[in-house]
């Protein structure tokens, strides 16, 4: 493999300046997809008299981040950069540039400028938005590839390779062409389908769901619902997931699976659920550090045992000052009367002894409660 690797980089360099040399014509792609089996890259293709030479929008499937390449090997076809910026790199992989940087209807507006002028190339889109390894199901089809003309052609296409997958998600172009150089052989085949015609006052959401299904039944894999936005939503729960170093194995799928506060991101579970009920602890007791806190519910996990020892002194701290807890959530007033007594009575000698021990019924903790307010007062008094 690394053989491999070394003496396809060299050849690719040839490849590459071969098809910047040449013209676009029927030489040039024999003499480059000739070349490209030399790089491991075979490409066949299943009823090539289907193409429709009218056709001015290919609708394919997306698997590996050369599909536009391949499928510019056997007949000619542009395909616009949607991500990436624009430059040096986007135009050597092959891609299209049209200056666009807007919303989708300005693309679709720049593409159907560019499809009126029928001495352009057909264009290459890929509904799907984001590449699959092609063997459970298409992605969701975008609506926005069939707002451009009436009439598309579906291509099907699939992707075998041996020992290593052909597509690995979240892995960047650089790499796939890596392991493309590295493996012995990998093999592209294209089914051309016959052209669909959009029906009388059929929607483009309708008219890329029907060509969707078309392309599901050809590849025969399921037709989901599931979009490029839900698989980089994906991607994400699984880095997140790989970070955790308590991460438990489950089998729950990931939308049943409760969502997370943003702030507790890359924290494991045990260390979120402690940093919850710190809060809670914080809230009813504003001048206890949040650090000795942490610490006591690390050892009891239960929030009323944590406070009853902050309040009966078993834990011993610092209070803080106003200035150190100014980013927390204001307590309400009963709170803060509350909290304010508890801090007058840790933190001088009331002249009404507190209770030694927390009382389990509502009503003692009330009476307690009431005897610090009471201390507090006093002492401001004097």
């Amino acid at each position: 493999g690394l053989c491999l690797l070394i003496l396809r980089l060299f050849i690719g360099v040839h490849v590459f300046l071969v098809s910047c040399a040449l013209p676009d014509s029927v030489l040039r792609r024999f003499i480059v997809r000739v070349m490209c089996s030399v790089l491991g890259l075979f490409v066949r293709q299943s009823d090539p008299r289907l193409r429709d030479v009218n056709v001015r929008v290919y609708i394919a499937n997306h698997v590996t981040q050369f599909d536009h390449n391949i499928i510019n090997l056997l007949t000619s076809c542009n395909t616009p950069a949607l991500n990436g910026a624009p430059g040096f790199i986007c135009w050597s992989r092959g891609f299209m540039e049209l200056g666009v940087t807007g919303s989708r209807a300005e693309l679709v507006d720049s593409l159907k400028v560019y499809s009126s002028h029928r001495e352009n190339p057909p264009l290459l889109l890929f509904p799907e938005e984001a590449a699959t390894n092609g063997r459970a199901g298409l992605l969701c089809f975008s609506s926005w590839p069939f707002s451009i003309l009436d009439v598309v052609q579906p291509v099907a296409l699939q992707v075998q390779r041996p020992l290593i997958t052909v597509s690995v998600a979240d892995s960047s172009w650089i790499t796939e062409l890596v392991w493309t150089f590295f493996v012995p052989f990998t093999v592209y085949q294209v089914r051309w389908m016959p052209s669909v015609p959009r029906r009388a006052e059929e929607l483009s959401e309708d008219f890329a769901l029907r060509v969707q299904e078309l392309l599901a039944m050809e590849l025969g894999v399921v037709s989901t619902r599931l979009t490029a936005a839900d698989k980089n939503e994906h991607m994400k729960r699984l880095r997140h997931t790989s970070l955790l170093p308590f991460a438990p194995a489950s089998s729950q799928p990931l939308a049943a699976r409760p969502r997370m506060p943003s702030s507790l991101t890359g924290v494991a579970p045990e260390d979120v659920q402690i940093t919850a009920m710190a809060q809670r602890v914080k809230e009813v007791l504003p001048h206890v550090p949040l650090e000795v806190i942490r610490i006591d519910l690390a050892q009891t996990n239960c929030v009323d045992t944590t406070i009853a020892n902050l309040l009966e002194g078993r834990v011993p701290f610092f209070p803080e000052s106003k200035e150190a807890s100014t980013d927390l959530p204001a307590p309400s007033t009963s709170q803060a009367a509350a909290a304010s007594g508890i801090q007058g009575s840790v933190a001088v000698s009331s002249s009404k002894p507190a209770t030694k021990q927390f009382a389990k019924s509502p009503v003692e903790r009330h009476l307690s409660l009431q005897e610090r307010k009471r201390a507090l007062y006093d002492y401001a008094r004097r």
